[in-house]
Parts: C-alpha cells; sequence; structure tokens
C-alpha cells in the first residue's frame, strides 16, 4: 500500500477515489463494500446524547411542500414604496455601505415582517423567499443596498467572505474570464454544485440579479431530515460525521484544521460541512501532503449528498427574488445552468447572524464564526462588480 509522507507523519492509506462530482453507483458500491466487510455497522451505537429522531418543522421532504405560497412572501407595492423611500433616505445620509441596517434603512411596516420571518428560518422551516425586488429600477450599487438594507431586518451582523472587508459576494460564472486552473470554487463556474452548507454563516441569503437562460435550479434539502435517516439506517456514518475530519485548508498555514461535522448541541443537530474541502474542485485539488480522508468519510460524503437529493426542494428562484435559509439545518445546492446573452445567471451573497435568535454554537465551530463576524461597520467592503474570492482561487 502506498504511503504518504510528509515532514509531520507517515499516512498508511491512500484518498479513496472519490471526486467532487459524486457517482452514485460508486457510492453504492463502496456501501456494499463496507458492508459486506463488516455487517455490524448498521447496529453501532449512536454517539453518546445524540438522538434517534429529530421532530421539528425543521424535519421536511420537498414533496411534503406542496405550494410556493408556503415558503414565498410576496412584497407588495406598499413595500415596494417603502423601499424606494428607503434608497433616498439612506443616500441622504451620506454614510458608507458598511452602516446600512434598520436604523439607516427604514422599512416602517416591511420590517416588522421581516423580523418575523427571521423566525422563520430559526424556528420554524428554516427558508423563505422573498419576492420581488424589481432589480432593473436600481443601479448595481443601488441594488447592493436594497439587498443588505432588506436583509439586516433578517440579520443585522454581515460576515466577512473575502479579504479587505468584504462582505458581499457575487455568484456568477467567470470561466470565461479566467482560466480553469485559477478558480478552487463551482460558484464561478456552470457547474452542479452540490449539496453542502456555507462555512461559518448562521444565516446564508442570495439575492437573484438575473437567473440562467437554461438550468440553474437552486435546491434546498433539510439536514435534520437527513439525519433522521442515517440515525435509523446507518447510524455508523453519524459516529464517522462527528468524529474529528482532517479539513484541507489549500496550502495556508496551518496546511489542514481537524474538526467533526456534526454536532449536537442544545437539542440541535448542526451539520457544517463542503465537500469540496475534502475532495478539492478545479485549480484547488486536495492537497497531497496532508492526511487523506478514509473509505468510511466517503461513504458518508456521498451519503449527505444522495439524501440531500432525495429529500430536496427545487426552488422557482426567480430574477428579483431573495432567498434565505438557515445554514446549520439546511444544505443548499445548484443544478448546471447555461447563460445566454440575454440572460447570464448572476447572484449576490451575505452571511448573516441574529444575535438575538442565534443557536449555540459548538465549541470547534467558535473559531470559524469568529473569523467570519469579527468585522465592525466601518472596515466592511461590498463589492459592486464580480470576483473571485481569496479563498477560491486556483494555485494555478
Amino acid at each position: 500500500m502506498t504511503i504518504i509522507t510528509n515532514a509531520r507523519q507517515s499516512y498508511s492509506w491512500t484518498q479513496p477515489d472519490i471526486t467532487y462530482h459524486p457517482d452514485r453507483q460508486q457510492w453504492q458500491h463502496r456501501t456494499e463494500k463496507r458492508l459486506a466487510e463488516d455487517p455490524s455497522l448498521p447496529f453501532t451505537p449512536l454517539p453518546d446524547g445524540f438522538p434517534k429522531e429529530l421532530s421539528s418543522p425543521l424535519v421536511w421532504e420537498g414533496k411534503d411542500c406542496q405550494t410556493e405560497k408556503q415558503w414565498v412572501f410576496e412584497l407588495t407595492s406598499t413595500h415596494l414604496d417603502e423601499i424606494d423611500a428607503a434608497v433616498k433616505h439612506f443616500h441622504g445620509l451620506n454614510v458608507p455601505f458598511g452602516q446600512i441596517s434598520p436604523a439607516t434603512f427604514p422599512l416602517p411596516t416591511l420590517g416588522p415582517v421581516l423580523r418575523n420571518l427571521a423566525r422563520e428560518l430559526h424556528h420554524g422551516r428554516g427558508f423563505f423567499v422573498l419576492r420581488t425586488i424589481p432589480v432593473d429600477s436600481y443601479s448595481k450599487s443601488d441594488n447592493v443596498l436594497v439587498y443588505s438594507g432588506v436583509s439586516s431586518y433578517v440579520a443585522e451582523v454581515r460576515g466577512l467572505q473575502d479579504k479587505n472587508g468584504g462582505v458581499l459576494s457575487h455568484i456568477k460564472d467567470l470561466s470565461q474570464l479566467y482560466a480553469k486552473g485559477a478558480i478552487g470554487g463551482p460558484a464561478y463556474t456552470t457547474d452542479k454544485q452540490v449539496f453542502h452548507t456555507d462555512q461559518g454563516a448562521d444565516i446564508v441569503s442570495l439575492f437573484a440579479l438575473e437567473v440562467a437562460a437554461e438550468g440553474g435550479v437552486s435546491r434546498i434539502s433539510s439536514s435534520w431530515r437527513i439525519y433522521n435517516d442515517l440515525a435509523e439506517n446507518r447510524p455508523d456514518l453519524i459516529q464517522t460525521l462527528a468524529s474529528p475530519w482532517i479539513v484541507d485548508e489549500f496550502g495556508r498555514d496551518p496546511p489542514f484544521t481537524e474538526r467533526p461535522l456534526l454536532y449536537h448541541v442544545d437539542g440541535k443537530v448542526i451539520i457544517q460541512y463542503a465537500r469540496r474541502y475534502f475532495t478539492g474542485f478545479q485549480g484547488l485539488p486536495r492537497s497531497a501532503d496532508i492526511p487523506p480522508i478514509t473509505e468510511a468519510q466517503a461513504e458518508a460524503l456521498d451519503a449527505l449528498h444522495f439524501l440531500g437529493e432525495k429529500y430536496s426542494l427545487g426552488l422557482n428562484f426567480q430574477k428579483g427574488d431573495i432567498q434565505y435559509i438557515n445554514n446549520l439545518s439546511i444544505f443548499h445546492a445548484r443544478d448546471g445552468f447555461l447563460d445566454s446573452p440575454q440572460k447570464t445567471r448572476h447572484l449576490l451573497r451575505l452571511w448573516q447572524r441574529n444575535d438575538e435568535l442565534a443557536w449555540t454554537l459548538p465549541e470547534p465551530l467558535k473559531p470559524l464564526w469568529k473569523r467570519t463576524f469579527d468585522i465592525t461597520p466601518e472596515k466592511q467592503t461590498f463589492a459592486i462588480e464580480p470576483v473571485i474570492r481569496d479563498v477560491v482561487q486556483g494555485k494555478n
């Protein structure tokens, strides 16, 4: 067997045959092989304190969601007039965008509605869509202002996504502008994006400036429903997910960190993972000089994705919509897509935290959250044009 060596340790196993894009047959073959080698796996005890089953509105399946009225809130003409007035009010203050807040972006009737919807994120089904902002009526910078101002009522604290204080990201295909080796994350391609959570945020919101000409469906899935499936059928994978994993830092110092992907805190289950940290993606392949993942971990990654697909809901994400999800209880993904000269998919993203409603974080995640939210309004910057975030810039 190949031994991978670095200055710290020798590893007597190799990275499993697993890539960013999951292969269902490969997953099924790996599962069959592991169960044949150890038939006792489905009878593994759950980790101490972990529930046999979660019962909550956060446990849902896509088939349970019969109509968009269950999760879409339609803005009225009064709400849109308030947003217009708030834009004018903010410009009159002559303050930087880092000061965008309910105090500087007043929404007298819409604001209380948004605060109530924030409770839906934390105590309801964990997601909603706001429909729809007339994006063509605003400049690029005013669309950023509207998005940030409206979102400040859902969660006032914005998180850092990029160096130099960047709290706003653009999700857009940039593969025509950059070489393949310069892109290390699927957000900047037309590729399918597999189920994952974003790293270091309570709430992830997306604002659709434009949708794709074809494909690009936004998909979400209840990680609590996935937990219940695994707890019933494969508790050994719960054990695997709740044990430390080697998280690739892609050449930074330290070269990797260790933490579980699954936690149970205050009666809540939290899964935090993104597949590319364990498989690599395009210009950021999995580092060769760090410990490989195990076969059990490879199976667990595939199980999370394919169960995510099984229970997922495809959202009819329209131009001008803002999608909000609880990043601690919901996985998100998107289908591959095609752009056209007339329709080029372009989303804006914020990472947010509502200090009043926020869940208690497990200790291993607190450094990630500190890194995200330890930025004052004075240091926040908002990219008006798309750029590749520094952490997903390829090495080539």
